[in-house]
């Protein structure tokens, strides 16, 4: 079985992304179910699951069943996508095909699916800390750092939301080395951190923005190492 689904997913990602250009990408989004690189990309994946599958006649309906549904989800995520719901389409159709993908493998390899994994220790708590690491930990920064208001220049201003989303990388970063056990990364990220936060640093007029960064940086590191120690020992328990 893990073969079988391993082949499937070579096939996909490497038609979906490897063996598609962005030409086809560009064109397909203008002309939507009407563009022929939609179709030449189907074809890449029949010709992808004949060649991983080794050209097996006993597996042509599956076979069928991917490229058919795999057409069907890319036109109807061709027709609804607009610039707002581009990202969000673009996780759901991936999600859809590998819905197909996993279906298409209970079909040839019935399994079992043994629902009290979902409830095991381990899922429970990683699916605990990130619920601490992400909406807990951004809310906590939040209160803590509105307690100071800096007056930068609207002509300094980065990405919407960029820092809130390096924050939430960071802690999930350091908290992966810390259930690792790999300490020596936490430090790596923060020299990295620095070097990339030295031009802030470095134009900062006084005080206040070097401060208000360390503390902010110094808050985020705590949290998510305290997250990452209060995993390793509820797993120990």
């Amino acid at each position: 079985m893990l073969i079988f689904t391993l082949k499937l997913l070579i096939a996909h990602f490497i038609g979906d992304f490897a063996l598609q250009p962005l030409k086809w990408v560009n064109d397909k989004a203008d002309k939507k179910h009407k563009s022929k690189f939609i179709y030449l990309h189907v074809l890449v994946h029949l010709i992808l699951l004949l060649l991983v599958l080794g050209f097996n006649l006993d597996l042509w309906p599956y076979i069928l069943s991917i490229i058919f549904s795999h057409l069907i989800i890319d036109i109807a995520k061709l027709n609804l996508q607009n610039s707002k719901n581009t990202r969000a389409l673009f996780f759901i159709d991936q999600l859809l095909h590998l819905l197909v993908i996993g279906l298409v493998v209970y079909l040839v390899h019935p399994f079992k699916f043994d629902l009290s994994v979902i409830f095991s220790k381990k899922v429970l708590l990683s699916l605990l800390a990130l619920i601490v690491l992400i909406p807990v930990s951004s809310i906590i920064m939040l209160t803590v750092m509105s307690k100071w208001q800096l007056n930068e220049s609207p002509k300094e201003d980065g990405l919407k939301k960029a820092g809130a989303y390096i924050g939430v990388l960071e802690r999930l970063f350091i908290f992966l080395f810390v259930v690792l056990g790999q300490w020596t990364g936490i430090g790596f990220l923060i020299t990295a951190k620095s070097v990339f936060r030295f031009g802030d640093l470095s134009r900062a007029k006084d005080r206040k923005l070097t401060e208000y960064i360390l503390i902010g940086s110094l808050l985020s590191f705590l949290l998510a190492v305290v997250t990452g120690l209060g995993f390793n020992y509820l797993m120990r328990l």
